[in-house]
């Protein structure tokens, strides 16, 4: 992970000069389109709108929000991989799409690196380990000890080859222990099946776990993030658990089809970072449990590439695969 550096926020929104490209015309001069290769509704897809939002004022110039959801994100990212890359088609990434979709799905048809020119990171935040109510534990040592004494009888479940999955991939490496996986169609049904005591412990973003841990209905055990978190600043990191090399994150950011030219890259990234650093776009941030991460282009992409090989290597060694 980069740390967040106001000095290398680029030009702000309010400084940023339309660019010209090399046939004189002025960028934007046309509607920008930015993929968000997920359905409609859900967090990423609303992080996408908000930021979609801030780039047309700052740019003054039409943003429009495509869902093209479908295989894990291959088909908006395929997308986006194959376009022109004038500025006029974005891509709204994650670390679902960006690192570990390319990982797991083989015939994926685009690279996290090379087909890609990183813009921007926009947002960043943890995963709770949450255990049900019923389950006799209080902690990750608790767990651990609880799966190493009934090997194959824990039940974890998750969308299929979601950052939740390959979380579950990591703990088994790091704790030794033989977990059940139960494949679900998404959080939800997981969430409601964990409550209910069917599953026993799940890996998921605070937006999704929050509520019901705060009702007694699920019980928090961990964060995943290198410190603990503003919602829950009584719960232990992994690293405090034991597990320091234990770092889970959910993040987004901004992507063009690689060969864009960095002066449409730093005008982007500028009217970014503006809007990452305004305490609407922090609140409205909060609201999914994330911070901002402003950076420059070159902090992203070293961050994608780190992401990309550290999920690949969990997915081999794992031997998570998507049937």
């Amino acid at each position: 992970m980069f740390t967040r550096r106001a000095t290398l926020r680029g030009l702000t929104g309010a400084a940023v000069l339309a660019t010209v490209n090399a046939q004189g015309q002025t960028y934007p001069e046309k509607p920008i389109r930015m993929i968000v290769p997920f359905p409609p509704g859900g967090p990423i897809d609303v992080m996408g709108r908000l930021v979609g939002d801030r780039l047309a004022k700052g740019l003054g110039q039409t943003v429009i929000v495509e869902n093209r959801p479908g295989a894990g994100a291959v088909i908006g990212s395929k997308a986006v991989a194959g376009a022109e890359p004038d500025g006029y088609t974005l891509l709204f990434g994650s670390s679902g799409s960006l690192a570990v979709t390319p990982a797991l799905y083989k015939n994926a048809g685009y690279d996290p690196v090379k087909s890609f020119t990183p813009v921007a990171s926009v947002s960043i935040g943890p995963m709770i380990l949450a255990a049900s109510a019923a389950l006799p534990v209080k902690s990750v040592a608790d767990l651990v000890a609880h799966a190493k004494a009934n090997p194959g009888k824990l039940n974890y479940g998750s969308g299929l080859g979601t950052p939740p999955h390959i979380a579950l991939g990591l703990f088994r490496l790091m704790t030794g222990t033989d977990v059940l996986y139960v494949p679900y169609k998404g959080a939800a049904p997981a969430i409601t099946d964990l409550i209910a005591g069917q599953l026993h412990f799940i890996f998921d973003s605070p937006g999704a776990l929050l509520p019901h841990i705060q009702q007694g209905k699920l019980r928090g055990l961990a964060v995943t993030s290198p410190k603990r978190s503003a919602d829950l600043p009584d719960l232990p990191t992994m690293a405090e658990s034991g597990y320091p090399d234990f770092i889970v994150t959910f993040w987004t950011g901004i992507v063009a089809p690689a060969g864009m030219a960095p002066a449409l890259v730093r005008q982007l990234n500028g009217v970014i970072n503006d809007a990452l650093s305004s305490n609407d776009m922090k609140a409205a941030l909060a609201r999914f449990h994330v911070e901002p991460l402003p950076g420059t282009p070159a902090d992203f992409a070293g961050f994608i590439a780190s992401e990309a090989k550290k999920w690949a290597d969990v997915i081999v060694v794992a031997g998570i695969k998507v049937e």
